[in-house]
């Protein structure tokens, strides 16, 4: 029988309810569980495919092709398990479920109505999903010992008070020992004394939606003070040993040590009636270390490399202004920072400042960028910065500079060989209006729907990699991948090299060495005579892992810190990703 645990937010939004439910996740997998996630999202969009980045975050796309919610990424890196769409519940998805339904004639003429066609239907998503654990692509039905569900938004919010009831009907179902509500609250603190008001607020909701938590969870500057837990204690109803303080720390990678430093793992696996089994005991993962040591040892890497020169990496992009809307790029270097210690600096560069100089900022973020020791240019859509992207391209190409270019980032670099090298200075993605033999970056022809949802080419896919370059030598991406020949990464684009420019790019010494199954299609470039070159269509960040970098950043990160070709020499011509970490 699957235990569920489900993580509710109240008092505001932001507190990091996806990071705790990672982190009680890697929790119990080092007491030895398997664990399976489900995240609730209460907006109205089917998916988040048409969600803009900089209000929702960064779209994380799975193997079957599914956007979702940035919290979906967090769940794959901390339970090692593949996610599917059916993972991600959405208003749209139910109400589409329930129309299609009604239109049908399942319902024999009722009414529809919100209770309880609507809260049946949820429940019935979550007990299908909750007992199925996807592991290296392969289903295993009723695997998972727990189940995670992330309700998103905040207690009280209309948009989530469906799905509350829901629970609430879904409880009443189960025995008491299987299934436990976490509730994370803020506790906000003026001079030296934490308040609790908004929490008294948010249980107040959360008793309204016929909820009651068996944990309170509290997000605050510094540690939860005793009277402080009294409060907390006497306003939510449960024993102050429920009440769990999670002061601000200086990496989100010690979470889950915070948790088991306060007795969070025995009193969790306790009340939901199964045994305790210590994580420094239990049968161990990763080399000898469970996952909360994975996660404490990254955090202290990561401290420890503050003494470390600084690597600065020039990240060239769009949606400037927050972490989130690149996350998953941003924990690919994290993840290869701390596997090869090297102290990687991302330096956030406006791309569109870049290639108008009367712009204000355009001196200084090329000043910026020339101080960079390496340049990546991420994936995203739309015109904005293009042309910047195209600019540091060629800066990165001309100068020999390491770069990485990840889907447009890809692109961008064709388009500006082709403008360079060819001497088309028309040179141009259809994308942004080419037209004719200026477009280097074509419509994908199997695409025909121009729909924006879920049209694009999405999910896992293989690429086929050339072992060798044309005067014998291995090539970079069969080293990085460990002289691998087929590589499976995930995909989100609609628009794709035009092949018609292959063969004069690769006289300029553009080597297209990893292509589709139906070899038509170009998945990874190199640039030969370069230090580090490497552009690829697909997003390789989105199968980073701690203690795993995906090979295409470590390699990225080691050439930006000069270590590249010595790490080759070391493992004689394969990058051993994970090695460094564990040594």
């Amino acid at each position: 029988m699957v235990k569920f645990v489900v993580v509710t937010g109240g008092s505001v939004s932001g507190l990091g309810k996806g990071t705790l439910a990672s982190s009680v996740g890697v929790v119990l997998r080092s007491c030895g569980y398997r664990v399976t996630a489900i995240k609730i999202d209460p907006y109205l969009n089917v998916d988040a495919g048409t969600i803009a980045p900089g209000e929702h975050g960064e779209v994380f796309v799975l193997d079957d092709g599914h956007e979702g919610d940035l919290d979906l990424g967090n769940y794959e890196r901390a339970l090692e398990v593949k996610l599917t769409k059916d993972h991600n519940i959405t208003t749209g998805k139910i109400y589409r479920k329930i129309i299609q339904a009604e239109r049908n004639g399942d319902y024999l003429g009722a009414t529809v109505q919100m209770v309880p066609h609507v809260t049946d239907a949820i429940q019935e998503w979550i007990e299908c999903v909750a007992h199925t654990i996807c592991v290296d692509g392969l289903e295993e039905h009723g695997a998972a010992d727990f189940c995670l569900i992330e309700v998103g938004g905040t207690v009280g919010d209309i948009e989530s008070s469906v799905y509350l009831e829901a629970l609430q009907q879904f409880f009443a179902r189960l025995d008491r020992k299987d299934y436990c509500l976490c509730h994370l609250i803020y506790i906000p603190q003026i001079g030296s004394e934490q308040k609790t008001k908004c929490a008294q607020h948010s249980f107040k909701a959360l008793r309204e939606a016929g909820l009651a938590a068996d944990f309170i969870l509290g997000r605050a500057e510094s540690m939860l003070e005793p009277c402080t837990k009294r409060k907390l204690s006497v306003f939510s109803g449960i024993n102050d040993r429920y009440v769990i303080g999670l002061p601000n720390v200086k990496s989100s990678y010690l979470v889950p040590g915070l948790l088991l430093s306060q007795n969070f793992g025995q009193l969790l696996t306790s009340k939901l009636d199964m045994p305790y089994r210590n994580p420094h005991q239990v049968t161990r993962f990763y080399h000898g270390l469970s996952p909360v040591e994975v996660w404490t040892r990254i955090a202290e890497r990561e401290e420890a490399l503050k003494t470390v020169p600084v690597t600065q990496i020039g990240f060239v992009a769009k949606y400037i202004g927050s972490n989130d809307t690149y996350l998953s790029v941003v924990r690919g270097i994290e993840h290869s920072a701390t596997e090869c210690m090297v102290n990687a600096k991302l330096v956030w560069i406006h791309a569109e400042c870049l290639s108008d100089p009367k712009h204000a900022e355009y001196e200084a973020e090329w000043t910026k960028l020339r101080s960079c020791q390496g340049v990546l240019v991420p994936g995203g859509f739309g015109q904005r910065g293009a042309e910047g992207m195209v600019a540091a391209c060629g800066y990165a190409r001309k100068n020999r500079i390491p770069f990485f270019g990840i889907c447009l980032g890809m692109q961008m670099a064709c388009v500006e060989g082709a403008r360079s090298l060819l001497n088309i200075p028309g040179a141009g993605s259809e994308e942004f209006g080419a037209a004719g033999s200026d477009r280097v970056i074509v419509f994908m022809p199997e695409t025909i729907n121009k729909a924006m949802g879920g049209t694009m080419r999405l999910g896992r896919r293989a690429t086929h990699l050339c072992s060798q370059t044309e005067n014998g030598t291995l090539s970079l991406a069969f080293k990085l991948y460990d002289q691998a020949v087929t590589v499976d990464e995930r995909h989100r684009h609609r628009y794709e090299f035009n092949m018609d420019f292959h063969d004069r790019l690769a006289e300029h010494g553009y080597r297209f060495i990893g292509k589709d199954e139906s070899g038509q299609r170009l998945e990874v470039l190199e640039i030969a005579n370069h230090p580090f070159f490497l552009a690829v269509q697909y997003h390789p960040e989105l199968t980073s892992k701690p203690g795993r970098p995906n090979p295409c950043f470590l390699a990225f990160v080691l050439a930006s810190a000069g270590k590249l070709n010595s790490r080759f020499q070391k493992y004689d011509n394969t990058l051993r990703p994970g090695a460094e970490f564990f040594i």
